[in-house]
């Protein structure tokens, strides 16, 4: 598909502008290891919540609600702050912050407090929120306008992509683990060595990630 598509004078997708696009390329493998790295992590931390917490489902989602509601405040703020700074390098800060994040996150128990799950989902907000306007900002700016269609749908692509990556590692190891039993809290021992492997993995991506966003290289603004 590739090589075909590499040759053909209108392609389905146009290959090319990877090859000769280092900014386009790079940012579009970076928004696939950022959300391959942290798709899950909502789901898991929701189990955890719930199965080895003990909480109902309605305050598991109260506790969830502090990632997505710092993303939404500084999301904008990355946006117009990556028009004055290299839209790499405030990508980076926020995928290193989802570095952090995650570290934090493999040392999770059954005795972990909630106030230091709150903190984690704060830290997490904030990476994602400056990851995300940020390297699509990259990604646009990276084409020329008669691309933008294109440039939007490969970085959403990628982004849906990692996604599905991140969930199928999840469910593979809670396979490994747990096989076909139901989670619940007689079983949150083998969940909590999943949580464990997941978060020590997911970690290791955005630490690559965080160079695969770093060597995007600068953004041509003219």
């Amino acid at each position: 598909f590739v090589i075909i598509e590499f040759y053909k004078k209108s392609p389905v997708l146009n290959v090319r502008l990877f090859a000769g696009n280092r900014t386009f390329a790079m940012s579009n493998l970076a928004a696939l290891i950022n959300y391959s790295a942290t798709a899950a992590t909502l789901f898991l931390l929701s189990s955890y919540l719930q199965i080895v917490k003990g909480l109902a489902p309605q305050q598991a989602g109260l506790v969830m609600l502090s990632q997505p509601f710092i993303q939404a405040i500084c999301s904008p703020l990355a946006g117009k702050l990556s028009d004055r700074i290299e839209p790499r390098v405030v990508a980076s800060v926020g995928m290193s912050l989802n570095a952090i994040g995650l570290a934090l996150l493999i040392f999770l128990d059954s005795m972990t407090p909630l106030w230091f799950i709150v903190a984690v989902l704060i830290v997490l907000g904030l990476g994602f929120g400056f990851f995300s306007s940020p390297n699509t900002n990259a990604v646009m700016g990276s084409v020329d306008k008669k691309l933008y269609g294109f440039a939007s749908a490969t970085v959403s692509t990628f982004r849906l992509v990692g996604m599905t990556m991140s969930m199928g590692i999840v469910m593979l190891l809670i396979s490994l683990q747990i096989g076909d039993a139901k989670l619940m809290a007689e079983n949150q021992d083998q969940f909590l060595k999943v949580m464990e492997i997941s978060f020590t993995v997911f970690a290791a991506l955005c630490a690559v990630g965080v160079a695969a966003s770093l060597a995007r290289g600068k953004l041509n603004r003219e």
